[in-house]
């Protein structure tokens, strides 16, 4: 592809991010009252896309007012954003009367720089701000030129041309100047970005660097990432030679800059912004997509260098600490991912948020979630059973009995087989609004013959008032518990459309589901949603998930029985397991395995934790997809362990992307665990 197709492609994706924080900001995450009037009408986004775009705001104004702030007491200061686009930020800093003693210069290609030039002289609103100069006597790549502003026009590839532009327009290289680049260098090439940071570190003695950029190309998000790019024509060319923080750190550090911090952007929102307004952010409007923005938050990052800076300038220092793993704590071993070469005329087993049950052995049913039917993505209306039948997997949608009740449509529930006949559907929502669904049976033949998979019909439960919110909820688990030989279903945690999390729980009588008053003593589990739990020796083990903070947790704690009830009872792993959460979990004798899953501060994707349950130790294993033609993405999944095979199912999984599409698994994932196992 030329240059001039490529960098129409980099100007679409940044028409692109305007928009998106335009929409944002119509949603009050941000306070910017001026890009409306840059990028015109708003087309709305998602709250996914909203909370991304949030974080990327608050790092770029938290570390620019820093700046401000850190050098208030010079006469002139410097802010140079390269790749400006139709960005805001020099109206907002004019209008919270922050450019005392400076002045902004914006640089992009020549016809971004006079369509926004142009754009400014015909909003009065705009042009009242800047106080237009004029532009005679500044060079013929100067658009725009006001009191504390100037507009250029040139291609940042070109550094040559770059220079003599600033030049000519004022830049002065002896005062503090912050350069800012939000995702602008990775379009170039290598050579270019990094002559670009080698020159601003030479050539200017007080200087100081933000740049907000993609990383980690090669797990299965980030192929993703980058194949969304491909496609765009705008490939992002800086991740092969710089692929996480360390590189981009060294990267800076060689190229003349004297001090260079960095972090991803799940770090930054838990490190720099205020716990009050992270809860006014997350109340903002109805959100459910924690996985999908915790992954995209890991591949971005936000770094600031300085050189020649007194006092220095470190504006991603905090004083909270926030632990980091480097990959897994103990690697065990690795374990090879097969695809299952399943026998099947239809794509239902490509969802998420759905739930997979053992109704008998080499028998499972899937239901819910979202997904792919009939060529489009929606809410999953048909059932699937996943069936082994003469040494291999068939899938086939389930027909679903004529009833008075259809299937809602529902995400994120539970279900739990009570027979090989009669299972009960607990909880889940259609929208994060809407999670009023209460309970369902499911009734399929006792006996079904192994090649033609069973019907399935759907009734209501008729619940009591002290039964019924324990439905609403999702998120949530429910296990078969045991106490003096009566069984009981132990429905804990989830979240509800009102509550961000829940730490309650409910013991139900079946079959007749009424609500139990069982004593429980010790230490209570903080509240949490998307965790794991396994029935063990009568009891339940709950282990991981996201707390109240949209924290990953690490705790592991058993239900067990006692004489008059249950305890709970704290389980201590050495060494700590790697909070995580959107993972399943499986207990084979005395181990305990966590598969899959998402997690902060650590390199590479989660595979399987095993934990000895009578020692405590803690081994991760890799999962090997290296032979799979599709990127395995490990949350939002359903597993099923074959206790007599010893072998470990995956069934879908994967999500929205961020803005880079959905990715679902397309077909189920064998993982043979004897080895680890025996």
């Amino acid at each position: 592809m030329g240059p001039g197709r490529r960098g129409a492609a980099v100007r679409d994706t940044g028409s692109s991010s305007a928009v998106s924080k335009c929409s944002a900001a119509e949603r009050g995450y941000v306070r910017d009252r001026f890009v409306r009037l840059l990028v015109g009408r708003p087309r709305r986004r998602t709250a996914l896309i909203h909370r991304g775009y949030y974080v990327r705001a608050r790092a770029v104004d938290h570390c620019v007012q820093d700046f401000l702030l850190k050098t208030q007491s010079h006469p002139r200061t410097q802010i140079l954003s390269l790749g400006a686009g139709f960005d805001s930020l020099y109206f907002r800093l004019k209008d919270m009367d922050l450019l005392h003693h400076a002045v902004v210069y914006e640089v992009d290609f020549p016809d971004v720089a006079c369509q926004k030039a142009a754009l400014i002289k015909r909003t009065e609103e705009l042009s009242a701000l800047v106080e237009d100069t004029g532009s005679e006597g500044l060079g013929a790549t100067t658009a725009f030129s006001g009191k504390d502003y100037r507009l250029l026009g040139v291609d940042l590839s070109e550094l040559p041309k770059l220079r003599i532009a600033l030049d000519e327009a004022g830049l002065d290289n002896e005062v503090p100047t912050l350069f800012i680049a939000e995702v602008v260098l990775t379009y170039m090439e290598n050579s270019r970005s990094d002559a670009l940071i080698q020159w601003a570190a030479e050539h200017f003695s007080h200087a100081c660097f933000l740049l907000y950029e993609q990383m980690h190309p090669e797990d299965p998000f980030g192929r993703v990432m980058q194949q969304h790019f491909i496609q765009l024509n705008s490939a992002l060319r800086s991740l092969s030679q710089y692929p996480d923080c360390e590189a981009q750190q060294e990267r800076f550090l060689e190229k003349g800059w004297t001090e260079c911090s960095v972090m991803d952007m799940n770090e930054f929102f838990t490190c720099c912004i205020p716990e009050d307004e992270q809860r006014r952010v997350q109340a903002l409007e109805p959100f459910d997509e924690y996985e999908e923005l915790h992954l995209k938050c890991s591949h971005y990052f936000v770094l600031t260098a300085s050189k020649g800076m007194e006092p220095s300038w470190s504006p991603l220092l905090s004083n909270i600490t926030v632990p980091h793993h480097h990959g897994p704590t103990r690697l065990a071993g690795t374990i090879s991912a097969l695809a299952c070469a399943v026998q099947s005329e239809v794509l239902g087993l490509r969802r998420y948020g759905h739930h997979s049950a053992l109704t008998k052995p080499s028998v499972i049913l899937t239901t819910g979630g979202f997904g792919e039917e009939n060529g489009h993505h929606c809410r999953m209306r048909n059932f699937h059973v996943l069936m082994k039948y003469a040494g291999s997997w068939k899938t086939r949608c389930v027909k679903k009995e004529n009833s008075d009740h259809r299937w809602d449509e529902r995400l994120y529930h539970t279900v739990s087989c009570l027979s090989d006949s009669l299972a009960l559907v607990i909880g889940g929502r259609t929208s994060p609004s809407n999670a009023a669904l209460g309970m369902l049976w499911l009734k399929f033949p006792n006996i079904c013959n192994d090649s033609d998979p069973c019907d399935v019909t759907v009734e209501p439960v008729s619940l009591q008032p002290a039964v019924e919110t324990a439905a609403l909820r999702w998120r949530h688990s429910t296990t078969e518990v045991i106490l003096k030989g009566e069984k009981y279903l132990f429905v804990y945690g989830g979240r509800s459309a009102m509550q961000q999390v829940l730490g309650d729980w409910y013991f139900l009588h079946i079959p007749e589901i009424s609500c139990a008053m069982i004593p429980v003593e010790g230490p209570v589990p903080e509240g949490r949603h998307s965790h794991s739990a396994c029935s063990w020796k009568g009891g339940v083990l709950i282990a991981g998930g996201l707390g109240a903070a949209e924290q990953p947790l690490n705790s592991i704690f058993l239900l067990r029985e006692t004489e008059h009830g249950f305890q709970w009872q704290t389980i201590e792993t050495h060494p700590p397991l790697i909070p995580r959460y959107s993972h399943t979990a499986h207990v084979h004798d005395e181990k305990l395995m966590l598969v899959g899953g998402v997690w902060f501060h650590s390199l590479g994707v989660p595979g399987i934790t095993v934990i000895d349950l009578m020692t405590g130790l803690c081994l991760d294993y890799t999962i090997n997809a290296e032979h799979l033609e599709w990127p395995l993405m490990l949350h939002n999944h359903s597993s099923v362990f074959l206790q007599e095979e010893k072998e470990l199912l995956l069934i879908g999984g994967g999500g929205n992307c961020f803005s880079f599409g959905t990715h679902l698994n397309p077909n189920p994932i064998s993982l043979n665990l004897s080895s680890i196992l025996s």
